[in-house]
């Protein structure tokens, strides 16, 4: 089968649904398919290149940051691709179009759907309501055209049941699929001997992602426990402010590119992860804490729940005192702290390796291909 695989980010660009596409792409290409992916141009990154199997072509985009992108460099993107496209399909004959996103990525697959026909994997801010802190004027000007995208894809999948429900509360529909996010087991390990008192948080710093709760939560928590942030994005200098003249040292560590040592070794050395964010669909950080063995304090709403099952300590979303309660106790038990490690490690090997997902994906694919 040859699938175009569509999204706005691959990296080195951007976080959370990148590396997802990515790595799919290049299990697909294990499985015996080839996938060529069309992405963002950004800072001398090479038109055209072969990556693990995965070819990928780079478009214009007037994109300034590696970490966040903006809604109008977003449309740069949409624009080059349909330009682009053209060409592409007529060099290469597509089974089928994976797109990453519904809003902006899907726009491109929309207006191409006579020529190909399109899966569009949802990632939580391309839907309505899921992050109104960010896209909401967007999700409103763009809903009728939204609706469209959604209604003319063979399949939507969603990471979890909480993003279906969420597209559901929007559009009339009944091609909705489910399918977790897969995680390279293999890029993180767990071993006791390596964890220290350490605290670890890893996203983009938007107000939505709760870590100001946090910092409410541990300042008046008298503990030896090293504080460690990794992430760029909006809402970093109003947590640096917050993070002054604390008792805890807290450490902000900047964008860390997930398959980095730096962040590798992090997530192997820290004891606890925490993930207080208020909108998530389906959390690659999490997977990367579980799969260190990490004892994880994050919200009993939207995906989080999902993704973390019973291995990890739930708290109210914008609740500084659940998140306090929970981190004294983790820090005061050493075995429920390596209880949950355990039981997160082996609920992302049984449940979330990339060949199981994109096994499910190919599925999919072929559910679509024998109605055209």
């Amino acid at each position: 089968m040859r699938i175009l695989m569509l999204n706005y980010e691959y990296p080195p660009l951007g976080g959370g649904a990148s590396p997802v596409t990515k790595s799919l792409s290049e299990e697909l290409v294990k499985l015996g398919h080839v996938v060529d992916v069309v992405t963002m141009a950004f800072n001398g990154l090479k038109q055209k290149e072969v990556i693990n199997g995965v070819t990928v072509y780079r478009v214009p985009s007037i994109r300034k940051e590696q970490g966040v992108c903006q809604t109008h460099e977003m449309l740069t993107y949409c624009y080059s691709a349909y330009r682009f496209l053209p060409k592409l399909l007529k060099e290469n004959k597509y089974d089928i179009c994976h797109t990453h996103f519904i809003i902006p990525t899907g726009v491109v697959s929309y207006l191409n759907k006579k020529k190909i026909p399109y899966v569009i994997t949802s990632h939580g801010s391309d839907v309505p309501g899921h992050n109104p802190n960010r896209f909401s004027i967007q999700h409103e000007l763009l809903k009728p055209f939204w609706r469209k995208i959604v209604q003319n894809a063979r399949q939507v999948v969603t990471p979890s049941n909480y993003l279906k429900e969420m597209i559901l509360k929007n559009v009339d529909t009944d091609n909705i699929t489910v399918i977790p996010n897969g995680f390279d087991i293999g890029s993180f390990d767990f071993d006791l001997k390596k964890k220290d008192k350490k605290i670890l948080l890893v996203s983009r710093l938007f107000e939505f992602k709760g870590f100001q709760y946090f910092l409410e939560a541990i300042k008046d928590i008298d503990t030896d426990y090293e504080v460690n942030i990794v992430g760029e994005g909006p809402y970093k200098e109003t947590l640096v402010q917050k993070a002054k003249d604390m008792k805890v040292n807290v450490n902000f560590m900047g964008w860390l590119d997930n398959k980095s040592p730096e962040l590798k070794e992090l997530s192997e050395t820290s004891s606890i992860f925490i993930f207080p964010s208020t909108a998530e669909n389906f959390p690659t950080v999490l997977l990367e804490a579980m799969a260190s063995g990490c004892a994880i304090i994050t919200t009993n709403v939207t995906g989080c729940p999902e993704v973390v099952g019973d291995t990890a300590l739930l708290v109210r979303p914008k609740s500084s005192e659940d998140i306090g309660d929970a981190l004294l106790k983790l820090i005061s038990d050493d075995e429920l702290r390596n209880r949950l490690g355990f039981k997160a490690k082996q609920r992302v090997e049984g449940n979330f390796t990339w060949r199981k997902i994109a096994k499910d994906y190919v599925r999919v694919y072929d559910e679509v291909l024998r109605m055209e």
